[in-house]
């Protein structure tokens, strides 16, 4: 169980998502799982870890969807 006010180190976070270290890195970069960097490693927020378990949040994967078919909508 993930505790909202929990912080997870990037192992925990791989562990409780069951993705890879490279998957991780992605999602970081990309701004789809929200991190900060201290003493030059990653801490994760447990609330950032749910909100992208979460379909019903909107987090950047769901946003760059609708903007697409916004997108799709204009050109018909």
């Amino acid at each position: 169980m993930v505790d909202e006010n929990g912080v997870y180190t990037p192992q925990e976070t791989i562990s409780i998502l069951k993705i890879s270290d490279s998957t991780f890195r992605r999602l970081i970069r990309k701004g789809a799982l929200r991190s900060a960097k201290i003493g030059g490693q990653y801490r994760i927020l447990g609330q950032h870890i749910l909100q992208l378990l979460d379909p019903g949040s909107p987090g950047k994967a769901k946003q760059a969807d609708k903007e697409v078919a916004k997108a799709q909508d204009r050109q018909q």
